[in-house]
């Protein structure tokens, strides 16, 4: 079968790999569409945190049941998506019911060998059934799982002004789960597309360009001078993410759901005086991922609308890096058929 592996930042090349064998407790599956997450491109620039080459990347998987080698409730020819965050079970986040941020974790694509290849083995416990979902909906499952457990988190009350910074796919997915709790959502982002995506598509009735506006004053107004009760950035940009502080309202919480390499400055006086609340969010619960998938048999979301664009996998190594720097870019999918 044909991998395609990321050698060192910048580099792909292409392998032939043997069928990767069914372990007790996994299922062997067929690949149909991988989505390429922010991870990956982070992961190709050589900036991803907790990464090490080489690694075969990608963890957004619509795939197809080849093969179980135990008694499961998958069988050949089902559509299912995994839950790429593999945990031990057995540590203080395991046991406390916080899974998706365990101790050892093992991300798909991220610390171990993920989703760039023909077939993969995962254990059966990751596997997510399809529930009737098209492969193009079941490869966007796991990046708004992403978005909704950091909403899930931050707690939002009806008419709640939430500020999210940065709108790409994982920042699509958490406005799109912000506004199914009820926020009146604010959107920041300086890519033009982006924007008027969240205008268009997603219904977001203030979006910000920090190029052209003052986003304090702006959201001030907005606010009529209270600020966003919640905060949540995702851009994993380090100079985002300190200036941000200013914009949380007294009492408000701010939620990190991007990530980067850099040392976050907070002024103590003013972070303290709000009694403010600073959260990260990683990865995702099974819990989201059946919110996800239930919001998408509803059609409350609408993960078709993400695409914009799509590439075969022998694309993929000539094409990567034109779509890494491509604005126009919301969701690019990989198919494999």
């Amino acid at each position: 079968m044909k991998a395609l592996i990321c050698k060192s930042p910048g580099e792909f090349n292409y392998v032939e790999k043997d069928l990767p064998a069914v372990k007790e407790n996994n299922v062997l599956l067929k690949m149909k569409r991988l989505g390429i997450c922010g991870t990956d491109y982070h992961a190709f620039e050589g900036t991803q945190p907790f990464f090490a080459y080489p690694r075969i990347l990608g963890h957004e998987i619509a795939a197809e049941v080849v093969e179980t080698a135990s008694q499961n409730n998958f069988k050949p020819g089902d559509l299912v998506t995994i839950s790429p965050y593999f945990s031990c079970g057995h540590c203080i986040a395991c046991r406390n019911g916080k899974s998706n941020c365990c101790v050892n974790m093992q991300v798909f694509g991220v610390h171990i060998d993920g989703a760039m290849q023909e077939y993969i083995s995962v254990p059966a416990d990751a596997v997510v059934a399809g529930q009737g979902l098209s492969v193009d909906e079941l490869a966007l499952v796991e990046p708004l799982a992403i978005g909704a457990h950091g909403v899930g988190l931050a707690d939002i009350r009806k008419e709640e002004t939430v500020l999210i910074i940065g709108a790409g796919p994982i920042g699509l997915g958490t406005i799109a789960f912000a506004k199914i709790a009820g926020a009146r959502v604010i959107v920041a982002d300086v890519n033009y597309n982006r924007l008027a995506f969240c205008s268009d598509q997603l219904g977001v009735e203030y979006v910000i360009n920090p190029i052209k506006t003052d986003v304090f004053a702006r959201l001030k107004e907005i606010s009529n001078g209270d600020m966003a009760t919640v905060v949540i950035d995702c851009t994993g940009n380090l100079n985002a993410i300190n200036g941000s502080f200013k914009f949380l309202a007294h009492g408000g919480k701010f939620i990190m759901i991007g990530l980067q390499k850099g040392t976050i400055e907070v002024v103590h006086p003013e972070f303290h005086k709000r009694e403010a609340m600073l959260m990260s969010s990683r990865n995702a619960l099974p819990k989201d991922f059946a919110h996800v998938i239930d919001c998408i048999k509803q059609g409350v979301v609408k993960p078709l609308d993400f695409i914009s664009h799509r590439l075969n996998l022998n694309a993929v190594k000539d094409q990567f890096s034109q779509l890494a720097g491509d604005q126009s870019v919301i969701k690019a999918l990989i198919d494999f058929d």
